[in-house]
């Protein structure tokens, strides 16, 4: 699929480049032991009266450390939102970007009937790397458990993330088939579906991109450090048993789209459903400017996957 290009001379460059899965019912019966936190959180209970959910996002800690939070919003009213989706902000995986990036299109997903989870992590720099960065978004993919509500269909959890935050939003995708010990193994929240922005989806392949963000993330190079590349590239992760968008742009001189195409390519041969989406002159960061042919495409990409 191919949409319409972005020009846009405002927009610059923002971005570089989670137990036992739970089901439905379980997911119905963890959201009734979690009520007491759900009502903490402002998020209302499925049998206590009908009231307008506020405007503004939420600051929810899922850990002790600082940056162990994330932002929740849900549309208002009292009506059944289309889903969840978990927003996982880019920056190279780096300490200088954070979950502000995340927040238009927060605000962009509530307007269009999304309940959005913005989420912070440690980065490289504030204590992230291997494994802290992997830890904390599988911990906030976790804590999506406490807003069960009768407002979010259980079977439509997402999550989105734009270039590094495409790379950890798939890497939660693949959760459930990681080894014993491993990082993020053993989820307790599944997810339905990944739409990735501009995501760094083969690590080995993009050790030179980002002046060494992907060996300064995993704490080596693909020979010095194999297993962990194993375990956490997306691309060699392949069954996902998810489905996944991958949204790109074709002037994209930060990530390269042949990081989405390998990834599809990889993904469907292993019989993933799969989908390329290429953003006709779309740079790096047109996909998260809310203005443009790229964010349209990706909120299209989500509702498909909602479907």
């Amino acid at each position: 699929m191919q949409v319409g290009a972005c020009h846009d001379p405002d927009m610059q460059d923002r971005g570089g480049p989670c137990r036992t899965p739970i089901s439905r019912r379980r997911f119905g019966a963890l959201a009734l032991a979690a009520l007491p936190a759900i009502a903490a959180c402002g998020v209302r209970a499925p049998e206590r009266p009908a009231v307008a959910e506020p405007t503004g996002p939420q600051k929810v800690p899922y850990g002790g450390d600082p940056s162990q939070f994330g932002e929740y919003t849900a549309p208002t009213g009292t009506g059944v939102a289309k889903g969840l989706v978990v927003i996982v902000h880019g920056g190279y995986w780096r300490s200088q970007f954070g979950l502000d990036l995340g927040r238009p299109l927060a605000a962009a997903l509530v307007s269009a009937g999304w309940a959005a989870w913005n989420v912070e992590y440690r980065r490289v720099g504030d204590g992230g790397g291997w494994t802290s960065t992997f830890d904390d978004v599988a911990l906030a993919m976790d804590h999506v458990s406490q807003f069960a509500s009768a407002r979010i269909p259980a079977d439509k959890i997402f999550a989105l993330g734009h270039s590094a935050g495409g790379h950890l939003a798939a890497w939660l995708a693949a959760r459930p088939g990681l080894p014993p010990g491993s990082p993020g193994a053993n989820p307790q929240v599944t997810l339905n579906g990944v739409v990735s922005q501009a995501g760094v989806l083969d690590l080995a392949s993009a050790v030179r991109l980002g002046d060494g963000a992907v060996v300064d993330l995993l704490g080596g190079t693909p020979q010095s450090a194999p297993d962990r590349y194993t375990i956490a590239s997306p691309i060699q992760r392949v069954p996902l048993q998810v489905p996944t968008i991958c949204v790109h742009g074709t002037a994209d001189e930060v990530v390269p789209i042949s990081q989405s195409e390998s990834f599809v390519q990889r993904a469907k041969a292993a019989g993933d459903r799969s989908e390329l989406v290429r953003v006709d002159g779309a740079d790096h960061g047109a996909l998260i400017d809310v203005r443009s042919p790229g964010w349209t495409a990706s909120l299209a990409a989500l509702d498909r996957l909602a479907a």
